[in-house]
């Protein structure tokens, strides 16, 4: 393409277009004089192309229908728009008629060629022999004559309109008097179709970062996430490599977590330390890193031999780096600076994620972890309560125990003070799960070391009440019912440190038995109450913890003293052990889909 003489400029107006001065006016390729009696601009024509430029925001049918505009008055065969880009200042085909594919995609840098020429002067061309040009570069062998003229929006060159010619001297004057008159408006349409095409771009782009926040919060699981990140990120970036990069604990390492290469992820195993590479210079200076041509940059550490462009974001959290998201291109100069802030917006919104999803994994094993030691606690406490209820001569004694969680607070035992004598202890801590059964495995320690010496009910509990003072916790206590029978003589002693008061019946007749005293641990020097109860054959005694008076069904009511004593009365004449499965079973019933919130303990003592 042929390129104008520099040191002929064309006159022009304030706003870009350009006509001829005067009647000595010369032709800046040909220097020749421009005829004064040129045809005016046909009002037509401008009538068309203002309402082709009015009517669209689209560039690509802006350039088209301007092309179509143009061949109108000039039956041109080759047509190319250019257009300048800011970031590399170079020209770059953005439509064309009449050119190869291989022509298309070359870049003019600004004084290369005719175009080149008018795009660095700002002055339009005709060219009537292009091999009279030094500037002209042949694209094309055919072509014979050519005629350019910038595109000027608001004193900016926007670019540059060709036209070529395989016939020499075939564009006239009024050819360029004609696109120079023009030019003005055809720039600034331009300009308009690519600020509306860039702010669709940015809504697009924000919708589409705010689609990513919100799945990206969705995925708790790491591996997952990374991989729905690499997919989400080609959405807004065209890349060809891509790799995300975690600190170690120690922060000196970056470790690949994900990659994906052409289409298919990997994982290779990379260790970069921090001091080495493009990566770890992101994270030493904590600011994305854009490289247009790694060759050329003596930091690269070749990872991928086709890679020539990269770019590099640090993703911070809470003031941290915790590692990088990594972009790769075989072609030099792809990433630009609004890839660059794309990348850097999004960064933030997926060192959230990993951390978010670091915490899940972490909670999840620490769930896991617990769940075993809960499991073992299980395991522990029921090896802690008594298999089965002792034997006794004169009475049959069952128990039921049902805790709320995988472990209670719920503490029951029977204790042998002798041939015929026989401790029923039954207990409820404070507080549910693994600390009140520890608790619970402390006060039973105590107890069953206090046992050898053989006390009373009420003197039992004022023992233990004075060690839990020695061992004293915060907000840890527990309420425990101790009753002793004596098989020889059928007689019952029980005091209370504020469990739930038994229920005696007798021929079809309920009564409490009134024992009250201070839960254990709560004070120091407490003394208890003790009763004595004489029974009778048929005779039927219930100790229940709070779990089975305070259990709740749908409609928020208790199960209550009065429906246990009922039950336990209407069900006096059957073995100890079937009174138990009774009440347990009437208090599931009356629960019904209403869940359980405490451990449910229930001992029977039926007499012979």
């Amino acid at each position: 393409m042929p390129d104008p003489s520099p040191s002929t400029p064309a006159p022009h107006d304030l706003e870009g277009d350009y006509r001829p001065a005067s009647a000595s006016a010369l032709d800046p390729i040909n220097a020749r004089p421009i005829n004064e009696r040129l045809e005016p601009v046909d009002a037509a024509f401008l009538m068309k192309l203002t309402d082709a430029l009015n009517t669209t925001l689209d560039l690509q049918t802006l350039l088209s229908r301007t092309s179509e505009l143009v061949r109108a008055v000039i039956n041109y065969r080759i047509f190319a728009v250019f257009l300048l880009n800011d970031r590399t200042h170079d020209l770059r085909m953005r439509f064309q008629i009449g050119h190869t594919p291989e022509v298309e995609r070359t870049r003019m840098p600004l004084g290369k060629g005719i175009v080149g020429q008018v795009a660095l002067t700002r002055q339009p061309a005709l060219l009537n022999d292009v091999s009279t040009s030094e500037h002209y570069v042949s694209a094309n062998p055919a072509v014979r004559s050519e005629l350019a003229v910038p595109l000027i929006a608001k004193n900016r060159l926007i670019g540059v309109m060709d036209l070529e010619s395989e016939e020499a001297g075939y564009f006239r004057p009024e050819h360029l008097h004609l696109l120079t008159v023009t030019a003005s408006r055809i720039a600034q349409a331009i300009e308009n179709a690519r600020l509306y095409a860039r702010v669709s771009r940015q809504a697009q782009t924000l919708e589409v970062l705010n689609e990513i926040a919100v799945e990206l919060a969705s995925i708790l699981d790491l591996n997952p996430l990374l991989e729905r990140v690499g997919q989400l990120l080609r959405r807004l970036i065209d890349y060809q490599i891509f790799s995300i990069m975690l600190l170690d604990e120690k922060g000196e390492v970056l470790i690949t977590r994900y990659a994906w290469r052409f289409g298919y992820s990997h994982a290779p195993m990379r260790r970069i330390p921090i001091n080495s590479g493009l990566v770890g210079a992101a994270v030493r200076e904590w600011r994305p890193i854009n490289v247009a041509d790694v060759r050329q940059d003596t930091r690269y550490l070749e990872m991928n031999p086709e890679t020539r462009s990269e770019l590099i974001a640090p993703l911070f959290y809470k003031g941290r780096v915790i590692g990088v998201l990594d972009l790769e291109h075989t072609r030099a100069g792809f990433f630009n600076e609004e890839h660059e802030r794309i990348l850097t917006t999004l960064a933030s919104q997926i060192a959230i994620a990993i951390e978010n999803a670091r915490l899940y994994q972490a909670v999840r094993r620490q769930e896991r972890q617990l769940e075993r030691d809960l499991a073992m606690a299980r395991e522990v406490q029921l090896r802690l309560l008594p298999q089965a209820p002792p034997v006794l001569g004169h009475a049959d004694l069952a128990v039921c125990f049902l805790p709320a969680r995988s472990i209670g607070g719920d503490l029951y035992d029977f204790v042998e003070y002798g041939p015929d004598r026989t401790a029923i202890v039954l207990g409820d801590v404070s507080g549910k799960a693994a600390p009140a059964a520890l608790f619970a495995a402390l006060v039973s320690g105590i107890m069953r070391s206090a046992a050898q010496l053989q006390l009373g009910p009420a003197a039992m509990l004022k023992t233990l009440n004075d060690a839990l003072q020695e061992r004293k916790l915060d907000s840890q206590y527990v309420t425990l019912l101790f009753a002793l029978w004596n098989d020889e003589n059928q007689t019952l002693q029980v005091a209370n440190s504020g469990a739930v008061q038994p229920i005696f019946c007798r021929a079809g007749e309920s009564l409490t038995v009134k024992a009250e005293g201070f839960p254990l641990g709560m004070f120091p020097d407490v003394t208890y109450e003790e009763f004595n109860v004489a029974t009778q054959p048929g005779d039927a005694i219930v100790f229940v913890s709070d779990g089975i008076l305070d259990a709740e069904n749908e409609k928020d009511e208790m199960y209550g003293q009065e429906q246990l004593a009922r039950l336990l009365c209407a069900s006096r004449d059957l073995p100890a052990a079937a009174i138990a499965d009774e009440i347990l079973a009437d208090v599931t019933r009356f629960q019904g889909s209403k869940d359980r919130f405490d451990d449910e303990t229930i001992i029977v003592l039926r007499v012979r």
